[in-house]
């Protein structure tokens, strides 16, 4: 998509995304020399957020999901013109996502069964037309089965594929934060693959989710977020039942690593864990939480700093953090006083929520 942006002459990217399709994008970004705009919800692992942070994106909360942020995006992008990366409104994201089909075939040959974690259904579906690509060009003897799998707590597609109607999930609960989609957009699409592939639509529980990502990670050495882990949740779900055979050949896509996902980490890591070095208070931190109390100005600024550090430099790490977006400016009294943000203060509650992490 930045590739795409780039050669069509935009500057900004916008986005919305829970996670992992906003820090990829901020990183690209950032690499590229674009400006990346990301919609987050107020549900967003915290992990995925730094790295939006560190990528130096535009970031905005909007709504408590992200089927809110993506109307938002939507917006956004009708007022100003920018580049929509948003997967659920750019197509190249099904084109792009379909050549996962192109490296199981290569790599792994024919299988039965492809698992899936579901949020609005879009990788379930770019699945199902590259396998059905890879069949067509001699890579594949015949493409396999579907299964998406949701939480529990957020099954819409599951709901849908069982009752024939796509109702939005009322109050939608679940610690998969990466498939916490109230009203998915590709869910027809999504339940196509399944009936056209001959597969199954499956929900599993939070507690089934964890037990999974525990297992995957001792067993395997893959440390997965929850999202992914669903798919092992619903692997064994489907065992139980019978539906899948433990002689069959199956891939479960796993979409995300663990350590994003700090709820999850602070639930599983139960042992001592050794300190960690970089979480010592930055000149830039402290700034952040001097106006975090109240607005200020430089002068008051480098007071509550022990005068240890030149005036000049405190100047310095303002203008630089009014650059990011983490503080603002504004004048009164012939003053000119530095107020945090919102993203400021949100970086700051992602800095302590990773220090709550590690002890």
């Amino acid at each position: 998509m930045v590739s795409n942006a780039i050669d069509l002459g935009y500057s900004h990217v916008v986005c919305a995304s829970n996670g992992n399709m906003g820090a990829s994008i901020a990183a690209y970004c950032a690499k590229s020399g674009l400006t990346a705009h990301v919609i987050v919800p107020r549900n967003v692992d915290v992990g995925k957020l730094v790295q939006m942070v560190m990528y130096n994106a535009r970031i905005e909360e909007y709504g408590d999901t992200v089927d809110e942020s993506i109307v938002r995006a939507e917006r956004l992008v009708e007022e100003t013109g920018w580049y929509q990366a948003t997967p659920e409104l750019n197509p190249l994201t099904i084109e792009a996502q379909k050549t996962i089909s192109y490296e199981v075939a290569e790599e792994v040959g024919d299988v039965g069964w492809f698992i899936v974690p579901v949020g609005s259904g879009g990788t379930l579906y770019s699945i199902w037309k590259g396998m059905r690509e890879a069949v067509e060009l001699g890579m594949l003897e015949s493409a396999p089965k579907m299964v998406g799998v949701q939480a529990r707590g957020c099954s819409p597609i599951v709901d849908a594929h069982v009752e024939g109607v796509l109702k939005p999930t009322p109050r939608p609960a679940t610690m998969a934060l990466g498939i916490l989609v109230r009203n998915p957009l590709n869910a027809e699409l999504a339940i196509r693959a399944v009936r056209e592939s001959g597969g199954v639509m499956v929900e599993v529980s939070d507690r089934e989710i964890l037990r999974a990502e525990r297992e995957l990670a001792r067993l395997e050495g893959v440390f997965a977020e929850p999202a992914s882990s669903a798919t092992i949740a619903g692997l064994k779900k489907l065992v139980r039942r019978g539906t899948i055979s433990v002689d069959d050949r199956v891939v479960c896509l796993i979409t995300g690593g663990g350590l994003k996902a700090a709820d999850v980490v602070r639930l599983i890591e139960k042992r001592r864990r050794a300190p960690i070095l970089g979480l010592k208070l930055t000149t830039k931190e402290k700034i952040l939480r001097i106006l975090a109390e109240a607005d200020s100005y430089g002068y008051e600024i480098w007071k509550r700093l022990g005068r240890i550090v030149e005036r000049a430099a405190v100047y310095q790490h303002l203008n630089e953090l009014v650059d990011r977006g983490l503080v603002s400016t504004y004048e009164t009294g012939g003053k000119r006083y530095f107020k945090i943000t919102e993203r400021g203060l949100r970086f700051l509650r992602a800095v302590d929520e990773l220090r709550s992490l590690v002890g």
